[in-house]
């Protein structure tokens, strides 16, 4: 009888645990999605806390709400196994400005968030954890005009260029979408990015918004999504993302460690455009093997998240928008680095707050990733460049 009880009591708690966890028994690979990307966390609940001013997640808040106001009240969002509309997530996060309004300490936070909020956790990769990496708005120097210093192009968006639903189609497509380009009655790929940066397969269609000095500026500038040109004469240009090309993201750090070039450990924004300017006859082999490839527009202000709304320095997130919920409220805990006034990173120490999920990327794949926001400026592109730390991810939504 004893042995029969401990068996019992062992097992639930064991079933218990993995239900608190918000784990999927027996899961080792990654959810394919929005029911296997989060769970609901009921007992175990993370610690809430901010390391940046409250101030600036409410303002943040407050821009995020204007994306979920153009949505139809009824339009359905998926999170995890349960669906909420836009008219809930907006009361929700209505809700958490005034909630932080009213200054409570960290305890009282905690207690009314686990008492008012539902809490999903990411499932994460196959060890539950999510790899946080980091983004930054680069500054470049440009021309808007060709000359012998400044001839690297970046394109906005071609006219033949379609992007084509294909749940309307198939059901079972729900939430998939083909990039590509018609030539007279047939539907082909669009262009790779060996196609249009050799191949010149865009040239003299007055589609150039601006000209770099250098191919891995151009290449960087895609990988981040949006910048900042400065034009000479204390002139500067905004852009950001118009749309791509449909082909996958290969990153090309892996590849540089594929081939043994760099360590893993070793490998940053900083290292690969290191390499790069050491090694010039390897910069179209590098580039070229990720056939991913963004154009771009013209903004004026801020830069834009795949929202179409400002994104903030350290509350913007990018998550795969296949299995997350856009717009969505989240709080995060990872590693942020300390920079010195040399520029080096001296250590990591603890990073937790409250961000949004305002942005998507083409290397921001599965429940697994998460790209961080830093902003702009030098701290920025250091910390954005070195930041690739595992932590948890967490979204929540104020109970009905």
């Amino acid at each position: 009888m004893k042995k029969i009880m401990k068996g019992f009591i062992k097992g639930f708690l064991f079933a218990v645990v993995a239900v608190s966890l918000g784990c999927y028994p027996g899961l080792q690979k990654e959810a394919e999605s929005p029911q296997q990307a989060l769970s609901r966390v009921r007992f175990f609940f993370p610690e809430f806390s901010d390391d940046l001013d409250r101030a600036s997640f409410a303002k943040a808040l407050q821009e995020n709400l204007e994306y979920l106001r153009r949505l139809s009240p009824k339009f359905i969002f998926d999170y995890g196994p349960d669906q909420y509309t836009a008219e809930q997530v907006i009361k929700s996060q209505e809700f958490f400005i005034n909630l932080l309004s009213d200054h409570q300490d960290s305890e009282e936070l905690n207690r009314r968030i686990k008492k008012e909020f539902f809490v999903y956790k990411a499932s994460g990769r196959a060890n539950r954890r999510v790899l946080f990496t980091g983004y930054y708005e680069p500054l470049f120097e440009g021309r808007l005009s060709r000359d012998e210093t400044f001839k690297y192009p970046i394109y906005s968006k071609p006219d033949d260029l379609i992007k084509i639903d294909l749940s309307l189609f198939r059901d079972e497509f729900k939430g998939k979408s083909i990039v590509a380009r018609l030539e007279g009655e047939k539907v082909l790929p669009y262009f790779t990015r060996q196609q249009i940066a050799l191949g010149k397969a865009l040239e003299n269609k007055k589609l150039e918004i601006a000209w770099l000095k250098d191919p891995v500026d151009v290449a960087f500038l895609h990988i981040q999504g949006s910048g900042s040109l400065t034009l000479g004469n204390n002139r500067n240009l905004q852009v950001g993302y118009a749309e791509k090309n449909g082909h996958p993201y290969r990153s090309i750090g892996a590849y540089l460690i594929e081939k043994g070039f760099l360590t893993k450990e070793e490998t940053s924004m900083q290292s690969i455009r290191k390499f790069l300017s050491e090694h010039p006859q390897m910069v179209d082999e590098v580039l070229n093997y990720n056939p991913s490839f963004v154009f771009f527009r013209v903004l004026e202000g801020r830069s834009l998240g795949s929202l179409n709304v400002p994104i903030t320095a350290g509350r913007s997130i990018a998550l795969d928008s296949r299995l997350f919920p856009p717009g969505a409220l989240a709080f995060i805990s990872s590693q942020k680095p300390v920079i010195d006034e040399r520029g080096e990173i001296t250590k990591w120490e603890t990073l937790a707050r409250f961000v949004l999920n305002q942005d998507t990327g083409g290397a921001i794949r599965g429940a697994g990733r998460a790209d961080l926001f830093w902003g702009s400026g030098s701290h920025a592109e250091i910390a954005a460049g070195h930041m690739k730390h595992e932590g948890d991810l967490y979204i929540l939504i104020k109970k009905p």
